[in-house]
């Protein structure tokens, strides 16, 4: 009975991934395309394995049958299952996002060129240009993780997301790629949580709301958007208010190696560090480990906050993917360029 149990939980995560693989392709996928994609996910199976686990899927109404040379699609049913998967599959998940992105970061400051981690918002296409100006309070004062943008239309691509029906895609840059950076120069960031954080007189005071990585499936970030608990329009404005930040810990021997990084960071467009403490000394009135140094980072997602309070209804896909340094442009820059008409062209790629 027990060893039925195990075997019956393994066919069930192996077939939410393959689900969540045919979801994010959204256009008909073969066996060994999905073979290929399981890999990434540590899941070893053969074409002949991956036909099985699809035709069970067929069976249960998850997937269709295109016809045998182009595979399958998801179904409005797997769509559903993906949705109400098992919770222990996904508690951890934010954590282990952070990881993985941090670990494909490949960004060298120096040579200005590499790949950066950035959060995916989808909007419908009507009200993209009224988000641009919604967002612009956030990224003149500074509340985000950089200037730095991208954006493409229906059917087009950021990164490995691609843009459904009916919306424009719009990257920002995720604070995560301050993890990146820092890791591929050996210096280790512990990502503790992602928050609430109260702005008083320009001057961050406290954490009024945290999510920990570590036991949280959603990214802290979308949940605060969602719960609608920002006021980030209104601290662009007046310097008070509630933003989007997240609690970093980094060793206190590494502090002058950190600070040289994040200054090389900036000159490139890339900022988001609001704050850095003193060694296990409380920051924000948060506390910190022995040994160890808090930072507060200014979460990528304020601008797109902006939107939601502007009640602009946006879906964000936080730490989704990442893109060449090279194919981000500037928030200024796209904003002169917007106007009606770019909104009225099928697919919008760039610049």
């Amino acid at each position: 009975m027990n060893a039925l149990f195990h075997k019956d939980d393994d066919i069930e995560k192996k077939t939410i991934l393959i689900l969540k693989i045919l979801n994010n392709e959204q256009k008909p996928v073969g066996s060994r395309l999905i073979s290929r994609f399981l890999k990434d996910y540590g899941i070893l199976l053969s074409e002949r394995s991956v036909r099985y686990h699809l035709k069970l899927m067929d069976e249960r109404g998850l997937t269709k049958l295109v016809d045998r040379r182009d595979g399958r699609i998801i179904t409005e049913k797997g769509v559903e299952e993906i949705g109400s998967a098992r919770v222990h599959d996904k508690v951890g998940l934010a954590i282990s996002r952070i990881e993985n992105l941090a670990f494909r970061t490949t960004f060298d400051p120096k040579k200005k060129k590499g790949l950066v981690p950035v959060n995916i918002s989808f909007i419908p296409k009507k009200y993209f240009i009224d988000a641009l100006h919604a967002m612009v309070p956030a990224f003149d004062a500074g509340l985000c993780s950089s200037n730095l943008v991208s954006f493409a239309g229906e059917g087009g691509k950021l990164g490995e997301i691609l843009v459904p029906k009916g919306k424009i895609g719009f990257a920002t840059v995720c604070s995560v790629a301050i993890n990146g950076v820092l890791l591929k120069n050996g210096i280790p960031m512990d990502s503790k949580f992602g928050g609430i954080l109260q702005i008083q007189k320009e001057t961050p005071l406290r954490f009024v709301e945290l999510i920990y990585y570590s036991g949280s499936s959603l990214d802290p970030s979308e949940a605060f958007i969602l719960g609608k608990m920002t006021s980030v329009l209104r601290t662009a404005k007046e310097g008070e208010g509630k933003i989007l930040a997240n609690f970093r810990e980094i060793p206190a021997i590494s502090r002058g190696i950190v600070e040289k990084l994040v200054s090389s960071l900036q000159e490139t467009g890339i900022k988001g560090v609001l704050s850095i403490g003193k060694m296990s000394e409380p920051i924000c009135q948060i506390p910190v480990d022995v040994n160890k140094i808090g930072i507060i980072l200014v979460g990528g997602l304020n601008p797109v906050a902006c939107v939601q309070e502007m009640d602009i209804e946006i879906e964000n896909h936080t730490m989704s993917t990442v893109m060449d340094y090279r194919d981000l442009v500037n928030f200024y820059e796209l904003l002169k360029k917007s106007n009606r008409e770019l909104c009225n062209t099928e697919v919008i790629s760039g610049i």
